[in-house]
């Protein structure tokens, strides 16, 4: 049975490829759960619009993430904490409080967005990549200070 799918599905294909499965497959799991359709003419006709409307919406994400990438990468946080001996950190900074001082200045960016693999717990100056889109990464500075 041929049949378009409407999601990705492993081992079988992506969204808009026309494949063929057997009939019970498409019947008892496919079609219910809406993963795909038949792959009639007017389905491919429809199939064919969506994915030239998400091919110039995908174009307009990536370019204002690109633009958002420019002005992240002149920003410069910087966070005071406590500091004990041997220039050791009480307490850490999370993504979560890098994501309150971008709102303080104006950006707002979901904190899991923010590539941070695991807490900063040193002073200094760390680069912190921030994953808008799924091609464009930007970088924001991050100054860790000590607190008086």
């Amino acid at each position: 049975m041929e049949i378009i799918l409407r999601e990705r599905i492993d081992k079988l294909g992506v969204r808009g490829d026309v494949v063929n499965v057997s009939a019970g497959y498409a019947r008892n799991y496919l079609l219910p759960k809406q993963l795909a359709v038949l792959a009639t003419p007017a389905n491919i006709k429809q199939i064919e619009q969506e994915r030239s409307a998400a091919v110039r919406r995908e174009a307009l994400e990536r370019k204002d993430a690109e633009a958002l990438a420019r002005q992240l990468s002149q920003v410069t946080l910087q966070v005071n904490r406590k500091v004990g001996e041997n220039e050791v950190l009480y307490g850490s900074v999370t993504s979560m409080d890098i994501a309150e001082l971008l709102a303080a200045k104006g950006f707002t960016i979901d904190r899991r967005k923010l590539d941070l693999p695991e807490a900063i717990k040193s002073l200094g100056q760390h680069d912190v990549p921030i994953k808008l889109h799924r091609e464009v990464i930007a970088f924001i500075k991050v100054e860790v200070l000590k607190e008086e």
